[in-house]
């Protein structure tokens, strides 16, 4: 008898056991064949070396923790380039998947606004039954199509402002944050939406700041970071140009070209507002200015760099903070391992190297984008790749990941393949092209190659300058070559240049380049009184 409950019991327990098997393997199974979600995480003006997941000596001293837990549990993607370093053009290519004289969006200024008529993957993904939104930093100018909802930044031309800024929701209301710091809002924004979204839909969310953008105001609880100590120079922070004659053209340097708003500097009493402003932009132009009446010379540069660094590393600090809060509502809500993430820049940036501020060059520290991206699904946890993308890619991939087919207009190529095991780089070369001149900080419209070893740029608006450089034995881009260079080398690169313009379209004479860096096409969204198209 007892013998018979003994087995009774095993069988009731060996049931269970499979049982329990079976539904873990059911429950499995569902999640790898739900629908991947999507948080597409950019900041402005993020430089790689601001993230210490890429153990830069800045980043070391200033850590980003959350952005670095994208990296830890997904890939760190180490040779991602920006077909055309400024805001809105690097914008309108991750959106079309198309390089920005395709998709008609190539500068900042006098460039007309963005035709929202086109095809962006945020549409696609909305037509495959994504519930799609966007928030934050848009810059682009006309109202954003393809969100079922968004809530956008308006005032200063769509840069938005740290305090005080304005939004407009779904294209037609507008509303101003009167209290809380720019990262803030757009954070809380974002958590808002996920926690009110329709959850029988899978989602696409594109969350985007303003920070660290140029004026590099952080949120008063950031004040004090860094106070205790000054950040090093970079090795070429006192870079004199020789050999690059565009370079020596510049109007970005840290010690002649940051103004005093930049430095938060504090008008005199007694001006009007147009003075006060005048006042604040002196030194835009390198017009010559001190704190006071002693600090100048090499000091003053270093005082100028310290306090930019500063504010700029505290701004990333804010940013870091708001990626933390949407991947711990991830964890929380059960998400993380049905969710695509990624967290990029819309370009390089530089801090202090050749003495620079902004962006704009193909020199590496501009060229070269952040990107971590985090797929449960196909990404080994702790990923490192030297493959070589550029920023039309992101849309190919995001979809192709998510099992959507890619639409044939679309330039950029999916990397989705390098994460199944199969590291070799799918290209041999990358493309670049930058038009916009003089304003703002007079960076000679060019366009050049890069392979895995050299870089080859053609400067062409009101020169005619070749500049080449070997990556390999000069990282840092200080030894133009191209004089020196074997002229097979040079004959090579050349070719691999005109066959690049050839594929994306970008083969017009110099005269039609220059007449494309001339046109005026007045935005919209910069006008005062006008709600967005």
């Amino acid at each position: 008898m007892k013998s018979n409950n003994f087995f009774s019991l095993f069988n009731i327990i060996s049931l269970f056991l499979i049982s329990l098997c079976a539904c873990n393997s059911t429950k499995e199974k569902f999640q790898e064949n739900k629908p991947l979600n999507i948080i597409y995480i950019m900041a402005d003006d993020h430089a790689y070396q601001a993230i210490s997941a890429y153990e830069s000596e800045i980043s070391k001293l200033a850590p980003t923790p959350n952005i670095d837990r994208i990296a830890k549990e997904g890939a760190r993607m180490d040779a991602v380039y920006c077909t055309n370093s400024i805001c809105g053009p690097s914008r309108s290519s991750i959106l079309t998947g198309k390089f920005s004289h395709v998709n008609g969006f190539y500068k900042n200024v006098d460039g007309g606004d963005f035709n929202g008529e086109q095809l962006t993957f945020p549409k696609v993904f909305q037509k495959n039954g994504y519930q799609t939104a966007v928030i934050g930093k848009w810059h682009l100018g006309t109202k954003p199509t393809g969100f079922d909802y968004s809530k956008v930044l308006i005032n200063q031309g769509g840069q938005g402002t740290y305090f005080n800024p304005q939004f407009c929701i779904n294209g037609k209301d507008t509303v101003t944050e009167t209290k809380l710091h720019l990262t803030k809002v757009i954070e809380n924004d974002c958590l808002d939406w996920l926690s009110n979204r329709d959850t029988t839909k899978p989602f696409m969310l594109l969350y985007q700041f303003k920070a660290p953008h140029r004026d590099w105001r952080p949120d008063s609880m950031y004040h004090d970071l860094f106070n205790n100590f000054d950040f090093p120079l970079p090795e070429t922070f006192n870079d004199n140009y020789e050999g690059r004659i565009a370079a020596s053209e510049n109007m970005m340097e840290i010690g002649r070209h940051l103004n005093r708003r930049d430095m938060k500097q504090i008008p005199p009493k007694g001006l009007s507002r147009r003075d006060s402003l005048r006042w604040l932009a002196y030194g835009d132009k390198g017009q010559y200015w001190s704190p006071n009446d002693t600090l100048k010379g090499d000091a003053l540069k270093y005082w100028k760099f310290q306090t930019y660094i500063k504010d700029y590393l505290r701004c990333v600090a804010g940013v870091d903070r708001a990626v933390g809060s949407v991947l711990d509502y991830l964890d929380e809500n059960g998400l993380s391992e049905n969710t695509i993430v990624v967290y990029t820049s819309d370009q390089g940036f530089y801090l202090g190297e050749h003495g620079w501020f902004d962006k704009r060059w193909m020199y590496e520290e501009s060229f070269k984008m952040p990107f971590l991206i985090k797929n449960p699904r196909v990404i080994k946890a702790g990923t490192t790749s030297d493959a070589m993308l550029m920023n039309v890619d992101f849309a190919p991939t995001l979809l192709d990941m998510a099992g959507i087919e890619i639409p044939g207009e679309m330039q950029g190529k999916s990397f989705k393949e390098v994460f199944g095991g199969n590291q070799k780089n799918k290209r041999k070369s990358v493309y670049y092209h930058y038009y916009e001149y003089p304003i703002w900080h007079k960076v000679q419209p060019h366009y050049g190659v890069k392979t895995n070893r050299y870089k080859l740029m053609y400067f062409y608006y009101t020169m005619d300058e070749w500049e080449l450089y070997d990556l390999k034995t000069d990282p840092n881009e200080m030894n133009n070559i191209y004089s020196d260079a074997p002229q097979d080398l040079i004959d090579s690169l050349k070719k691999e240049l005109e066959a690049l313009r050839k594929e994306y379209k970008d083969d017009d004479s110099l005269e039609q380049m220059r007449r494309m860096t001339d046109t005026v096409i007045k935005r919209v969204y910069n006008e005062p009184n006008k709600i967005m198209k």
